[in-house]
């Protein structure tokens, strides 16, 4: 909590927290508060009903951790459940209040797929306190009978965006009707979208609110840019961005599916730049050896889908790439949120084809953002070859319907008609009258769009032919 511009004028000491606390947080050299730190923690200590919101990064964790073990009591018998998204997230929440605790001698247990099931059970049924998991295998252990529902006085769910979206509601839900002596819940998030608002509304009509009060994202520390690349110049342009990375920078590097991140490590790795990947198909082991890793900063690139966004908190990250633009605007803020952490400073670059453009201004608009499209970083001095060689891709100078303009030598003075040129490059080209689009003609020259899985083949055919006899000459209009 080193950066000030994050931090309240509150100091711990001032609220009388279990002395156990307060030495842990001595030791940690917490002496403020965080902002959400200082809004929702005096509420949450009264027993309150809060919802909570504040950007990645700014101290959620403390924020709703605090209050959780201070109303908890070393007798064996289960009394919170805080539910997270991700395992990885749920690991990084127990170790929190592992070392908030100090020495107050509350058991703490993760409880997630994708590891031994009767180990953790054994662990629940020796008597566990406080229980940190994502809701399938709460749900799971609780129709076993290893965890007893009923006796849960505090319920916390994190990154409450997402355990109350469809995917996971439902679990929720289940989960909240079993809960018959709940006396408190908690909601923590950066995004609060109003359709999970109106979600949370349904079980929860009583809460505090301690949130901002528009959508605007505060993140002046990140800068935030785009390179316009199609598909198969990403890599180029990541490249671009690895060979300018300093010795202390830290990268997270983000796309849509498991399967690209496989690839893209593979890719890299065959240029020499090492990197390794993380994703939910991954055994349980290896995921936590490489967040170890990278946590420890003897990994400097991770490639990573959406599962890492909301489970790892690495301080020294310095540099994000969106390699997919995300396909739900929530994810960007939440992927963004990984650099810049507590006020420090960072950047964000996000690759950007014809296709995605509508989905950077949704991005842009619904945070109030600046995202500012730059070219690629210049090579450091003394580098004259990129590292990965610049490919020739139709689709960074298509239009939003796939089209690439051609300009054609022959004209209004030639005989063409819109009728005879269409018909003429179907022809002669093969083209069906779907790959051709809009023409424009002139006195000496034509434009005619053709769709960006023909062109190629279409400039390579067309070169040959001729029109009444004379050579045509066809280039690409940039």
């Amino acid at each position: 909590m080193s950066s000030k511009s994050a931090l309240s004028s509150v100091k711990f000491e001032s609220w009388g927290l279990d002395s156990e606390i307060n030495t842990s947080l001595s030791k940690k050299g917490w002496v403020h508060a965080t902002k959400i730190q200082a809004d929702a923690i005096p509420l949450a200590r009264k027993g309150l009903n809060v919802v909570g919101q504040a950007k990645t990064g700014s101290g959620k964790t403390a924020a709703f951790g605090i209050p959780c073990i201070e109303s908890t009591e070393p007798n064996g018998v289960s009394q919170v459940i805080i539910i997270t998204p991700t395992r990885e997230l749920a690991q990084q929440v127990s170790e929190e209040l592992q070392w908030l605790q100090g020495d107050k001698g509350l058991k703490i247990e993760t409880v997630y797929g994708g590891t031994d099931i009767e180990k953790q059970a054994k662990k629940l049924d020796s008597g566990v306190e406080i229980i940190v998991g994502t809701p399938g295998r709460i749900i799971d252990m609780s129709k076993r009978g290893h965890i007893k529902l009923n006796c849960i006085s505090v319920l916390c769910l994190d990154e409450a965006d997402r355990m109350l979206d469809m995917g996971f509601f439902p679990d929720i839900i289940w989960l909240l009707e079993k809960m018959d002596n709940r006396k408190q819940t908690m909601l923590f998030s950066a995004t609060f979208p109003q359709e999970v608002l109106d979600a949370a509304n349904t079980f929860l009509s009583d809460a505090e609110h301690v949130m901002s009060d528009d959508l605007d994202v505060d993140i002046p520390e990140i800068n935030q840019q785009y390179i316009a690349v199609g598909r198969s110049n990403k890599l180029w342009a990541l490249g671009r961005i690895l060979v300018v990375m300093g010795e202390d920078d830290q990268m997270m590097v983000f796309t849509n599916t498991k399967r690209m991140v496989d690839l893209l490590v593979q890719r890299l790795n065959k240029f020499r730049f090492k990197a390794v990947g993380l994703h939910g198909d991954m055994p349980q082991k290896k995921r936590e050896n490489i967040i170890s890793s990278f946590k420890e900063r003897t990994e400097s690139v991770l490639v990573c889908t959406d599962v890492a966004a909301r489970g790892i908190d690495v301080d020294g990250v310095t540099i994000v790439v969106n390699y997919d633009l995300p396909d739900d605007v929530e994810s960007y803020v939440h992927r963004i949120g990984r650099t810049g952490r507590m006020g420090r400073k960072g950047e964000a670059w996000s690759f950007v084809g014809s296709e995605d453009k509508s989905q950077l201004m949704k991005i842009s608009s619904t945070w109030n953002l600046e995202i500012l499209e730059v070219p690629p970083p210049d090579l450091p001095d003394g580098m004259t070859k990129d590292p990965v060689n610049r490919q020739q891709d139709w689709s960074e100078i298509a239009n939003n319907f796939g089209m690439v303009p051609v300009l054609l030598s022959i004209g209004r003075t030639d005989g063409v008609t819109n009728h005879n040129i269409t018909d003429w490059l179907s022809k002669e080209a093969k083209l069906n009258q779907l790959a051709i689009g809009e023409v424009i003609i002139d006195d000496a020259t034509s434009e005619v769009e053709i769709h960006l899985d023909k062109v190629e083949s279409a400039i390579k055919v067309m070169s040959n032919r001729k029109w009444n006899g004379n050579s045509v000459n066809l280039e690409i209009r940039k």
